[in-house]
């Protein structure tokens, strides 16, 4: 198999898992060590090739949602820059959920990673993000409010904390703002939405933020060309889990994360099992 074509593998696996409640950062290490992918993570040229598929995910976000996105800064720009309608404070409250996972990814991510980056860690958190996400299901409010706009900023202060969880490998972003969402009072749908729209200046903003290595970074002859169509299969991936999900969400009243909960704990044993 071509090296090049295990980057689009790596690409689509990127896509789908970083929006599915399946860890993204567990699966990049699980699949590839256990499928024997030869994938050089030393490399100049591997970073930026992450950046790119961050973009790409990014990018998929903001145009699926976009009529969110409108709809919120024109309702901020309406209120001048106050909370005097429901989408001027949801854009609030997603700015004060972006704050600690802002924070503590600056901070922190590169130490979590060299401490717990290891395959078998990866493995044993993919099961607890399991437990998790099984334990979620538990959270769901019968009378839950689908208004985002109705949520305390405390509680989206917490929605967005959660994210920070993701800087573990084997833990989930999605799974992890899911969980908390409804913890917070809000529906499956709503929740999803919450986590979206938080994972959007969050995944933008580590891609924005490692742009300069990728203009400086040394590829091999033929790798810039992978490296952009990597990008945009992210992308795809990610907008087609998007839908999925969205519809997922809408669609189950109860137990909707349970079948990524025992996925996740039926996947982390036999990667474990396998890596012994």
């Amino acid at each position: 198999m071509n090296s090049h074509l295990y980057l689009l593998a790596m690409a689509a696996l990127q896509g789908v898992t970083e929006l599915f409640p399946i860890s993204s950062l567990g699966h990049s290490i699980l699949v590839p060590a256990l499928a024997h992918w030869p994938i050089d993570r030393e490399a100049d040229w591997f970073l930026p090739f992450v950046v790119v598929l961050h973009l790409g995910t990014a990018l998929a976000l903001l145009l699926y949602f976009h009529r969110d996105w409108t709809a919120l800064i024109g309702g901020w720009l309406r209120a001048r820059g106050g909370t005097g309608n429901e989408q001027a404070r949801t854009l609030w409250l997603l700015v004060v959920g972006t704050i600690p996972a802002g924070i503590l990814g600056l901070l922190l991510a590169h130490r979590i990673r060299d401490l717990f980056g290891g395959f078998a860690f990866a493995a044993v958190a993919l099961m607890l993000n399991g437990v998790l996400l099984i334990a979620g299901d538990r959270l769901k409010n019968r009378n839950a409010s689908g208004s985002l706009g109705r949520l305390s900023f405390g509680r989206a202060l917490f929605i967005g904390a959660a994210q920070a969880l993701a800087l573990i490998p084997g833990f989930s972003r999605s799974g992890a703002t899911l969980v908390a969402g409804l913890g917070a009072g809000l529906e499956y749908e709503a929740a999803a939405r919450m986590s979206f729209l938080l994972a959007t200046p969050i995944i933008a903003a580590a891609g924005v933020l490692e742009v300069p290595k990728l203009l400086h970074a040394q590829m091999p002859p033929g790798m810039l060309g992978t490296v952009l169509i990597a990008g945009l299969l992210s992308g795809a991936c990610a907008w087609l889990s998007t839908w999925f999900l969205m519809r997922w969400f809408r669609g189950h009243e109860i137990r909707a994360l349970r079948p990524f909960g025992v996925y996740c704990l039926a996947f982390g044993a036999l990667a474990l099992l396998l890596g012994l």
